[in-house]
């Protein structure tokens, strides 16, 4: 197997809750590999956002080491932080809330290639109407504001949005959670079909046991901040050994689980 894209080491964050603090995320260890698909599952709760922000640095760990594309993800400070940043991006959940409502798509799209001096403002237009493309959207959303479009169109321009720094990894913190059955089939769709044609790695943080079997290739089980359970997700799907995964597992409908084909 190939060398992780994403290490995590004994990865630990606190918060203080009144008198007391309350560990949100306790010694947690995890890999992803490049091209591959790790669903990070469990109960509201769990602490699975908390590790997600933990990763991105969106929030700084107590203890434990993060290691992304060979190097110390924790160690990055300034223009470095800011460089690596573009190959690890993340999607959030709520697609209402992730941009400016009165923003043009074309602006959104915009600013991470300008940020990260991926394309000149020349160059932009084209390289705006190819990230929309690779989501199924066509060129001329760029001129239409965010308010306008659609749960699943917004969610869709914020995978492009992710996409635009051409990242090795995305993490996607429940972001199929809050549409409907229909768009969120065609969203999994088109993430897996990206990852086939642009070798992208996913830690897609989930509470949804159907979505995971449709996408990941292993999956990890988190419950009050901690790893409780690993596996491919055939083994963890059909045969479940802690507590929470066997809950998860019996509270979702039965649905088939990917194949190396799929």
């Amino acid at each position: 197997m190939s060398k992780p894209l994403l290490s995590v080491t004994g990865l630990t964050k606190r918060f203080r809750r009144g008198d007391g603090t309350i560990d949100a995320v306790r010694d947690v260890s995890l890999e992803v590999h490049p091209g591959e698909t790790l669903a990070l599952v469990g109960p509201s709760g769990s602490g699975k956002s908390t590790l997600a922000r933990l990763i991105l640095r969106l929030i700084e760990p107590d203890a434990g080491t993060v290691h992304f594309d060979g190097r110390d993800f924790l160690a990055l400070h300034g223009s470095a932080l800011r460089s690596a940043r573009a190959g690890l991006q993340m999607v959030f959940q709520d697609p209402q809330a992730a941009f400016n409502p009165r923003a043009a798509v074309f602006r959104v799209l915009a600013d991470p290639l300008r940020l990260h001096a991926i394309a000149s403002r020349a160059e932009r237009p084209a390289e705006i109407a190819r990230l929309l493309e690779s989501v199924d959207l066509p060129a001329d959303f760029a001129g239409r504001p965010i308010h306008e479009l659609s749960g699943g169109q917004r969610q869709r321009v914020a995978i492009a949005r992710a996409l635009a720094t051409r990242p090795k990894l995305v993490v996607l913190d429940e972001a199929v959670s809050a549409l409907d059955v229909s768009t969120r089939g065609r969203i999994l769709k088109l993430l897996a079909d990206l990852q086939r044609t642009q070798g992208t790695a996913y830690l897609f943080v989930t509470h949804d046991l159907a979505a995971v079997r449709l996408i990941a290739h292993r999956v990890a089980v988190m419950d009050r901040g901690r790893i409780v359970e690993t596996g491919n997700v055939r083994a963890v799907v059909e045969n479940p050994q802690s507590a929470t995964a066997k809950a998860l597992v019996a509270a979702q409908p039965r649905l088939p689980a990917r194949t190396e084909a799929s």
